[in-house]
């Protein structure tokens, strides 16, 4: 199963270590999933963990935020999109995760943005909350 995981979903991870997003990170680290993502979503998810107001929450020292980084890009599906895409006009950025899911296949974006969930779905690529998620990951669904 491969999935686009949004940054919200990991910096909640990041922030608890219960609920949903956790446990999606969790299923990650276990091999229970294929994590698909880009440069660009990966820098975002850098900037987002590295932020002031996300860094009071955070219990890990930047040695170990830097080899988690260091662990996506290396265990991920890192892919390049080939093309650009201008489906969410309010917020832009969410466009980049629509590229990655295309153009990695995924099957699911996971997320907690209202722009993408609103959609639903895109192609044949479910957009689902991280609870939902995290049910279809526990019933062994794909």
């Amino acid at each position: 199963m491969e999935a686009v995981l949004d940054a919200n979903v990991v910096v909640s991870a990041f922030i608890s270590p219960k609920g949903p997003p956790a446990e999606i990170i969790r299923a990650w680290r276990a091999h229970s999933l294929t994590w698909v993502t880009s440069p660009a979503l990966l820098d975002e998810l850098e900037r987002a963990l590295r932020y002031p107001r996300i860094q009071r929450h955070l219990a890990w020292t930047e040695d170990e935020l830097t080899e988690f980084l260091e662990l996506i890009r290396c265990q991920a599906k890192v892919v390049s999109p080939s093309q650009t895409l201008d489906v969410i006009v309010d917020d832009s950025d969410d466009n980049r995760v629509l590229e990655a899911a295309v153009e990695g296949q995924a099957g699911y974006i996971v997320s907690g943005d209202r722009h993408l969930l609103e959609l639903r779905m895109y192609g044949e690529i479910a957009i689902v909350t991280p609870a939902r998620f995290a049910a279809v990951l526990a019933a062994g669904l794909t």
